[in-house]
Formats: structure tokens, sequence, C-alpha cells
């Protein structure tokens, strides 16, 4: 799927505040209720998915093509 450098940006930065709130607790209690977080090798295939994407985007679209010169 294309994104622009900018959204690319904003997920990179949404999953590592992700990995962050992980590294502080997996899951926490408040009364009745539980929270528990996402899974810490899910967040960080994420975070290196769209670091990927981020590099990928900043260096622009630069394809090798393979040209064969015909004589028509």
């Amino acid at each position: 799927m294309p994104w622009d450098l900018a959204t690319a940006k904003k997920h990179l930065d949404a999953w590592l505040e992700a990995e962050l709130a992980v590294s502080t607790g997996q899951s926490y209690r408040m009364g009745p209720s539980q929270l528990t977080r996402a899974d810490l090798g899910e967040i960080r295939k994420q975070v290196e998915y769209w670091k990927r994407e981020v590099i990928r985007l900043q260096s622009g679209k630069r394809r090798a093509r393979r040209i064969v010169p015909r004589d028509l």
C-alpha cells in the first residue's frame, strides 16, 4: 500500500509509544477491570516495518531497471 512519509512517521511514532508503554508494564488491574497490552514481539515487528517504510520513503523511488536495446 502506498504511504506518504508523514503517515509512515506517524505510524512509527505510535508503535514506538506502544513499545514504551509495554516496557513499563504488560498488564495492570484497577478494581475489577484488568488491562493487558499487546504482545511485545508484535510491536517490535511493526516498529521494524515502519522504520523500513520511513527509510524507503526518505530515499525516494530508486529502482534499477534493465533495458534491452532493440533495433526495429
